[in-house]
C-alpha cells in the first residue's frame, strides 16, 4: 500500500524519527534493519552497498551499513546500540533490489545489546509512525519511485 505520495508504509514496522530506516524482530530474536521507501527513492539507484563486518559492536547512531549511489553515498544508522550478525548477501550482490522493493530487502540484522523492548522503546510503529511518515513525505515533496524489472 502506497497511501502517501506514492510512498509504501508498512505499518507492522518499527522506524526511526526520521523515516530513514524499518526494523523488523526476528523469530529467532536478530533483529532486520532495511532502507525505507523514502531512503531509497532519495537515494537514487542504489549501487553499492558495505555492512559493517559480523561480530562489530555498533552504538546507536553509527551506521551498520553504507550505501553508494552514483553521486551519493551515506549511512544505514543504527537506532540502538548492537552487534551485526549478518549481511544481506543477496543485497550485497545486486543492490539495485533495496530500490524495487526496499521492504522485502533487508541490509543487516543484528542483535541489540538491551532487551528487546528497551531497544524499540525509541522507534515508532503503527498510527503513530505513519503519521510521521506521511507527515515527512507531505513536508519534503518526497514522491516515491522504484526501479522496474
Amino acid at each position: 500500500m502506497r497511501p502517501c505520495n506514492n510512498c509504501e508504509f508498512r505499518p507492522e514496522l518499527y522506524y526511526d524519527a526520521e523515516f530513514q530506516i524499518w526494523v523488523r524482530v526476528e523469530k529467532d530474536g536478530e533483529v532486520s534493519v532495511g532502507m525505507t521507501d523514502i531512503s531509497q527513492t532519495r537515494a537514487g539507484k542504489i549501487m553499492h552497498v558495505r555492512v559493517r563486518r559480523p561480530g562489530s559492536r555498533r552504538p546507536q547512531g553509527k551506521p551498520v551499513a553504507t550505501v553508494e549511489t552514483g553521486k551519493w553515498a551515506g549511512p544505514v544508522p543504527n537506532p540502538f546500540d548492537c552487534v551485526i550478525a549478518a549481511a544481506n548477501e543477496a543485497v550485497l550482490a545486486a543492490p539495485e533490489r533495496i530500490n524495487r522493493d526496499p521492504y522485502a530487502e533487508w541490509i543487516a540484522r543484528v542483535r541489540p545489546e538491551t532487551d528487546i523492548e528497551q531497544a524499540l522503546a525509541g522507534l515508532l510503529t503503527g498510527p503513530e509512525a505513519e503519521a510521521g511518515f506521511c507527515a515527512r513525505c507531505r513536508a519534503d515533496g518526497i514522491e516515491c519511485k522504484r526501479l522496474e524489472g
